[in-house]
C-alpha cells in the first residue's frame, strides 16, 4: 500500500497531553508514526474515541490505553467497551493496548482475544513501537481491498504501454483537444487509465467467470448467501433479461407480477412465454400493495390458467417461472417462505426481482424476507437480480445475479450461455470493481452496521415527522395551519424522543396486519408482509385513509416541485404521496434539509406566497395562466380537479381488472417490427390491442 498517510492511525489516550513519562512516551511515539507517514488522529478520552473511529472507519491501526479514566458525562465507558464496539464494527483491524506488564493479568479474556498486542511505551523505544504499528497496519491494508479491485490497481500501478482498446490508450487521446482535456481532468488520469480491455490478462474474464473477476464472483457469492453469483454491467432490466433467457422457451406459461418492471416484460417478448398475471392490492394513494398470498395458491394459478385464452390446453405448456417484484418500490417485502410453500409444486423457478432490496440479507430485522434466504433445497431453483448500485455502493449499472439452487438445478454451463447474451465482450472494468468493493463493504459485521445506521436514521426521521405533527396540532394555530405532512406508516412508530434501536429489531412492529386501516390494502394475510423502513412514504393531506377526498388537500407535484427547487430530489411523486430513500449513503444533514424544506414549503403555501416568488419561471412561461395566483390558490385549484375526478379512487381500482389478451406479447412485438400497427390517442385503444407498454419512469411499472 504506497499511500499508507491516507490510513490514518486512532490513539485514544488521556495521557496524550500530560507532563508525565507516560505522556511524553505517547507523543514520541506520535512523532515516530508521523516520520513514517502516517496520519495520527487523537482522542483524549473514550466518546471522543469512538466518534472518531466512527469518522474514520479507514483507519489503519488503533491504540487505547487500558487505564483510560471513565467519565460520567460519557456513561463511565471503559477502554473494554470501546474496544467492543470497534470489534463489533470491524473486526480484522488492528487493535493494541497501551499497559505494563503487570496489569496483563487484570485484563479479561474477551478482551485479550480481540486484540493484536499490547504496547509497553515506557519499556521499548519509540521507534520500535512506530515500526511495530506499521507492521500491522500493513499487513491489515493488504487485505483490504477484494480481489477484482485489488488486481486492476496494481496493473493501474505499473504504468504499461496500451496497445489495445479503447482508443484514447489510458486517456491519452483526450489530452490531444481542449474538450478531452476538460474531460480528461473531470474525471482524472486513474479513472481513464483503469478502463481497460479484455486483452489484460490479468484482470480474468467476466464472460468465463475466470481469473480474479471469477474469484470476486464466488466471494460475492458467500457473502449475499447463493449458490453462484454473476456480476451485471448493463443493470437489473439486463439481469432480469440474463435469468429469463437461462429458464424460460417459447410457450412456458410464466407467473407475473402485475406490477412488474419493465424488463421482466421485455423478457416475456423474447422469451415468447405466456404470462398470466398476478394482481396485487393497491391503495387510494397509489401505493402499489403486494400480491395477496391467494393469489398463490395453486388451485387459484390453475383456474387463472384455465381462463388464459392464450392457452388452449394447459397439459401442453409447462408452468415455468413466477415473477415477483421483492420489495416493491414503495417497500413492501414478503414472506419468502409463504411464497415458497405455495409455489413449490407448481413452478420450477422462482425469480425475485430484488433491485431495490440488495441490502436485506445484511441485518435480522429482514429475516425470511429475501430471495437469498436460507432454504433446505427442495423447492424451487430461486434468482434473485438486485441493482447493487441504487441501494448499495456500486457505480451505476452494477448489478448481480443470485442463484439458489432447488430440485431444478441450473446448468451453469448452459444458464453461461444467456449471461454472454447481455454482456458486452467490452465490459466496463470500473464497474466490475465497484461490484467487488460493494461486496467487500458487505462482508462480516460491517454490512449489518451499515444497514442498520441506514435504517436507524430513517426510523429517526420518522418519528421526527410525527412529533413534528403532534406539536403542530398543539401549537395554537388557526385551525387552517394545523396541517402537516405525514408518513406512511404503523402506529407503533411514535413521536417519543428516541433513537430507532427500538423500533429497528421490532420486526413485528413494521409488519402489515389485516385488521389496521393505516396500510389500506384488502385480503393481507397476517405476517406475510413488511414495510421496509428504509423507504419512507411521505403523505401530503387530500386522501382519506380508507377512502374519499378531503375538501382541501396539497398534491405531492406542487411539494416536490418545490423541493426540486431548493436542491431535494425525491424518489418518485404520486397524486398525494413521495418517496424518499434512506440509503447507506445517507446522513443526519440529508434528512435535517428535508425536514427543514418540508417546513418551508408549509410556511409559504400557509401565507399564500406569490407563484411569481415560488415558481417564477412558471408565472414567466404562463401568465396568461398563473399570473396573481398565490402557491395556496394553486393547491386548491389542483385538489379541487383532482377530488371531482375521484382521481383516489381511479388509482385504487385502475389495475384491478385485468383486460383479456387477444395475443402474447411476443406476437404483439411482431407487428410493431412489421409495421402492421396504427397510432391512435389514448382515448381510442378500448377494444383495441396495444403493441407496446407504456411506461413512466420511475418506477419503469407498465400503465398500458
Amino acid at each position: 500500500m504506497e499511500y499508507i498517510e491516507e490510513f490514518p492511525v486512532l490513539i485514544i489516550d488521556d495521557d496524550l497531553h500530560a507532563e508525565t513519562a507516560g505522556g511524553r512516551a505517547s507523543r514520541e511515539i506520535v512523532e515516530e508514526l508521523r516520520k513514517e507517514d502516517f496520519t495520527v488522529i487523537e482522542a483524549l478520552n473514550a466518546r471522543d474515541g469512538i466518534h472518531a473511529f466512527l469518522s474514520h472507519p479507514h483507519a489503519s491501526c488503533i491504540i487505547i490505553d487500558w487505564d483510560l479514566t471513565p467519565e460520567p458525562a460519557d456513561g463511565n465507558r471503559t477502554a473494554a467497551d470501546v474496544i467492543t464496539l470497534i470489534k463489533e464494527r470491524n473486526r480484522k483491524i488492528p487493535v493494541f493496548l497501551y499497559t505494563e506488564r503487570l496489569a496483563i493479568s487484570a485484563i479479561p479474556l474477551d478482551v485479550i482475544s480481540s486484540i493484536e498486542g499490547y504496547i509497553w511505551k515506557l519499556e521499548d523505544t519509540p521507534d520500535f513501537i512506530a515500526g511495530h504499528i506499521k507492521r500491522a497496519a500493513r499487513t491489515y491494508l493488504s487485505d483490504v481491498l477484494p480481489p477484482f479491485f485489488k488486481a486492476l490497481v496494481d496493473y493501474v500501478d505499473e504504468y504499461r504501454y496500451s496497445w489495445h482498446t479503447p482508443g484514447h490508450m489510458g486517456g491519452v487521446a483526450f489530452l490531444k483537444t481542449a474538450a478531452g482535456r476538460i474531460f480528461f481532468n473531470f474525471f482524472g488520469e486513474n479513472t481513464l487509465r483503469a478502463d481497460l480491455s479484455v486483452s489484460v490478462a490479468e484482470l480474468g474474464s467476466i464472460q468465463e467467470h475466470s481469473g480474479v473477476v471469477g474469484e470476486a464472483e464466488r466471494q460475492a457469492a458467500g457473502v449475499f448467501g447463493s449458490d453462484r453469483t454473476y456480476f451485471v454491467t448493463n443493470g437489473t432490466s439486463g439481469a432480469n433479461k440474463i435469468v429469463w433467457l437461462g429458464s424460460v422457451t417459447p410457450g412456458d406459461i410464466v407467473l407475473v407480477d402485475r406490477n412488474c418492471h419493465k424488463s421482466i416484460m421485455h423478457a416475456i417478448i423474447m422469451t415468447g412465454a405466456i404470462p398470466v398475471y398476478l394482481v396485487p392490492a393497491r391503495n387510494e394513494y397509489g401505493i402499489i400493495g403486494p400480491i395477496c398470498s391467494r393469489e398463490l395458491l395453486p388451485e387459484t394459478i390453475a383456474e387463472k390458467i384455465r381462463s388464459c385464452p392464450l392457452v388452449d390446453d394447459p397439459a401442453a405448456h409447462p408452468v415455468r417461472l413466477a415473477a415477483i417484484t421483492n420489495s416493491t418500490y414503495d417497500g413492501l417485502c414478503y414472506s419468502v417462505e409463504t411464497i415458497h410453500e405455495h409455489l413449490k409444486d407448481t413452478v420450477s423457478f422462482i425469480h425475485y426481482d430484488e433491485a431495490w432490496f440488495g441490502y436485506a440479507r445484511f441485518h435480522p430485522l429482514y429475516a425470511g424476507r429475501y430471495g437469498m434466504h436460507p432454504t433446505d433445497g427442495t423447492g424451487p431453483t430461486v434468482f434473485a437480480t438486485q441493482s447493487t448500485h441504487k441501494v448499495l455502493a456500486a457505480f451505476s449499472q452494477g448489478s448481480m445475479v443470485h442463484i439458489k439452487e432447488g430440485a431444478a438445478p441450473v446448468s451453469p454451463q448452459r444458464f453461461n450461455e444467456a449471461f454472454m447474451m447481455f454482456t458486452s465482450t467490452s465490459p466496463q472494468y470500473m464497474i466490475i470493481a465497484s461490484l467487488d468493493v460493494a461486496t467487500k463493504m458487505m462482508a462480516g459485521h460491517q454490512g449489518r452496521f451499515l444497514v442498520e445506521e441506514a435504517i436507524d436514521e430513517a426510523i429517526v426521521f420518522r418519528r421526527k415527522m410525527v412529533s413534528v405533527g403532534e406539536e403542530i396540532a398543539a401549537s395554537g394555530r388557526p385551525v387552517e395551519k394545523h396541517w402537516w405532512f405525514t408518513v406512511w406508516q404503523p402506529g407503533c412508530v411514535t413521536g417519543e424522543e428516541a433513537d430507532g434501536a427500538d423500533l429497528i429489531g421490532a420486526s413485528g412492529c413494521w409488519t402489515l396486519r389485516p385488521d389496521e386501516a393505516w396500510h389500506a390494502f384488502d385480503g393481507l394475510d397476517d405476517g406475510y408482509v413488511m414495510l421496509d423502513p428504509i423507504k419512507v412514504t411521505i403523505l401530503a393531506p387530500g386522501v382519506r385513509v380508507g377512502g374519499g377526498m378531503g375538501e382541501w388537500g396539497i398534491p405531492a407535484a406542487i411539494v416536490t416541485k418545490y423541493l426540486r427547487n431548493h436542491g431535494i430530489v425525491v424518489e418518485k411523486t404520486g397524486y398525494y404521496s413521495f418517496l424518499v430513500l434512506f440509503t447507506l449513503g445517507i446522513t443526519k444533514g440529508k434528512s435535517g434539509s428535508l425536514l427543514a424544506e418540508l417546513f418551508r414549503f408549509k410556511a409559504v403555501h400557509d401565507d399564500n406566497h406569490p407563484l411569481e416568488e415560488v415558481f417564477p419561471e412558471l408565472v414567466r412561461d404562463y401568465p396568461f395562466r398563473y399570473a396573481g395566483l398565490g402557491l395556496r390558490d394553486l393547491c386548491r385549484e389542483m385538489h379541487d380537479y383532482l377530488r371531482e375526478s375521484d382521481i383516489a379512487g381511479i388509482v385504487r381500482n385502475v389495475y384491478a381488472d385485468l383486460p383479456e389478451p387477444a395475443m402474447t406479447p411476443a406476437e404483439a412485438y411482431r407487428h410493431l417490427v412489421r409495421g402492421t400497427v396504427a397510432e391512435v390517442p389514448v382515448r381510442a385503444i378500448e377494444g383495441r390491442a396495444v403493441a407496446k407498454m407504456v411506461v413512466p419512469y420511475p418506477p419503469g411499472i407498465p400503465v398500458i
